[in-house]
């Protein structure tokens, strides 16, 4: 079964709407099944253990799911311009894949949530597309060709889809932010169904 996975980490929700769309878009694509997963939160002050299954949300992410995949779209939410620490620590974890090379030549897109317009969205896309670059991943981005690059008054960006959530973290996605996390999906998936 081909796939995409959607990896993402959210502490208050922006990320996890996004990566609701970005799956939304990948479904779009005919013959391309989609994979939803998430990372476990890590502890400042030592190693944090969880089980293997949630008690809710999204199942937890496995190296297979990642191994396996015929593509990636990866979402964190913006920390001082870099990608959150969770999914950086589970990058951490993907020596034998990067050995193995079991990632290169797959499509892989990125996205973001910050809490103002200037919060670091270009930046964090960045940070993630770097261990997917290691890895041997094909950057897939947002062409000029989608209209909402152009007009959006929020989120969005060449690099890949993104979302102003506010000060608070309660502002909804946009209509033009729905439209490009979608549209990165689907152009995921098109590419990847092309590769495979």
């Amino acid at each position: 079964m081909s796939y995409i996975l959607v990896l993402y980490y959210s502490r208050t929700g922006s990320v996890k709407k996004m990566a609701e769309q970005v799956v939304r878009g990948v479904q779009s694509v005919k013959g391309m099944e989609v994979k939803l997963r998430t990372v476990p939160p890590v502890s400042t002050v030592c190693e944090q253990t969880e089980d293997d299954v949630p008690e809710s949300g999204d199942m937890y992410v496995s190296l297979d799911d990642l191994k396996n995949c015929s593509g990636l779209v990866l979402g964190s939410p913006t920390r001082f311009g870099n990608m959150a620490a969770p999914l950086k620590y589970f990058w951490d974890q993907t020596s034998d894949l990067w050995m193995s090379g079991a990632l290169i030549d797959k499509p892989a897109g990125v996205f973001t949530s910050t809490s103002s317009l200037h919060g670091g969205q270009e930046t964090t896309l960045i940070s993630m597309m770097i261990p997917l670059i290691h890895q041997g991943m094909i950057m897939v981005g947002l062409p000029y060709s989608e209209p909402e690059l152009v007009k959006t008054k929020s989120g969005g960006t060449p690099y890949g889809a993104s979302h102003v959530a506010g000060e608070n973290s309660n502002l909804p996605l946009t209509d033009d932010e729905i439209n490009l996390c979608r549209a990165l999906g689907a152009r995921v998936a098109k590419i990847s169904s092309k590769i495979i």
